[in-house]
């Protein structure tokens, strides 16, 4: 039997109580009761911010200039240095955005950031956003990380056992992330460019199979259209959606895009055009569009089209006839729901022109 030397026996040793300690010190993922983690987001435009959190409760006690001390406070463990909340329990508070953002009128680059606030007395307080966003808590806060540090106005709010975040007052382009609990609300505005990011993230996916078929350059230029934003760069997509499948939907683009350029005349001709090739449901749908803009007249034109080119369909005439009486035009609106009711309609199309007719006093 081969010998076992002292210094070897030692290094054995060593190394199966380090293992055995390893083996005991990694131990399984359990649930963490008193401060449950949690994850809250939102969607803004299609940009996402994302918050992900700690929730302690109050369980009765004094929150404020206590637990949460006002100000900075130095810290008794870590680098002991002065640091603000850590917005939460347990580790770093983590705001996640997806692309670059506003953040109380700061410019915040995309990216993750460690989330802490300080509070005071009279309800100002201070809202810190940190690049360093690994560490636990506050121990190891850095001032030298901070990329943002900037005054807030906390308010009043109704009593939150368990510490809360979520977005409230939601816009086109901007929420507000608030942090509740006890009966305190920290408010943060948070903002983006949503146009901006839309249509350059059109341009990158309409470098992918977004750009192979007719619909991607269409609908990319009917955002710039609906939201009113770069109509030269909307003219060159929709130019390559016709390129691709000439249609009703892409002229009507062009035609609108034309019409913000002020280019009247070609808008006329695309929209004609367009009507010629339109199916029953295009156009009428078109209709209802011009009488949800109040354009009473431009209505009137494209559903007596409608008429024109699909005489034995009850709802065409009850479309025109809507559009009269939205007008005002008591006599053609009776005259067109009457004509509604001999084309044998569907019950959804007689319900409405009996509606209309009745009210009129025509029935």
């Amino acid at each position: 039997m081969k010998k076992i030397l002292p210094t070897q026996f030692l290094m054995t040793l060593v190394c199966l109580v380090f293992i055995s300690i390893t083996a005991f010190s990694q131990g399984i993922t359990t649930p963490r009761t008193p401060s449950p983690a949690a994850t809250v987001s939102q969607t803004i435009g299609i940009s996402t911010v994302t918050v992900s959190y700690s929730r302690p409760s109050v369980k009765g006690r004094v929150i404020w200039g206590e637990l949460v001390p006002y100000g900075w406070n130095v810290q008794n463990f870590g680098n002991q240095k002065s640091a603000p909340w850590r917005a939460g329990a347990n580790e770093n508070t983590v705001i996640t955005f997806s692309h670059n953002a506003t953040v109380e009128g700061r410019a915040v680059p995309a990216g993750s950031y460690g989330l802490f606030f300080t509070v005071n007395g009279d309800d100002t307080g201070e809202l810190i956003l940190s690049k360093d966003y690994h560490s636990w808590g506050s121990f190891f806060y850095e001032m030298e990380n901070d990329l943002l540090r900037t005054p807030i106005k906390l308010r009043a709010h109704e009593m939150t056992e368990l510490l809360t975040y979520d977005f409230i007052n939601n816009t086109k382009n901007s929420a507000e992330l608030v942090l509740n609990w006890e009966k305190k609300q920290f408010p943060v505005k948070i903002e983006f460019a949503v146009d901006d990011i839309v249509m350059a993230n059109a341009a990158n996916e309409l470098k992918n199979t977004v750009g192979f078929n007719w619909m991607g350059y269409s609908s990319a230029a009917n955002y710039a259209l609906q939201n009113n934003v770069n109509t030269d760069q909307a003219i060159l997509w929709v130019d390559q959606s016709i390129a691709m499948n000439k249609n009703f939907n892409n002229l009507m683009v062009k035609a609108g895009l034309l019409k913000k350029q002020d280019n009247m005349m070609e808008a006329s001709k695309i929209e004609t055009e367009a009507l010629a090739m339109g199916t029953n449901a295009e156009i009428n749908a078109y209709g209802y569009q011009l009488l949800n803009q109040k354009d009473f007249d431009g209505a009137i034109r494209v559903l007596t089209l409608n008429t024109e080119k699909h005489p034995e369909d009850a709802n065409t005439w009850d479309s025109l006839g809507e559009a009269y009486a939205l007008k005002g035009d008591k006599e053609n609106a009776i005259k067109n729901f009457k004509i509604s009711l001999s084309r044998n309609p569907t019950e959804g199309t007689k319900a409405n022109s009996t509606k209309y007719l009745k009210q009129l006093g025509a029935m």
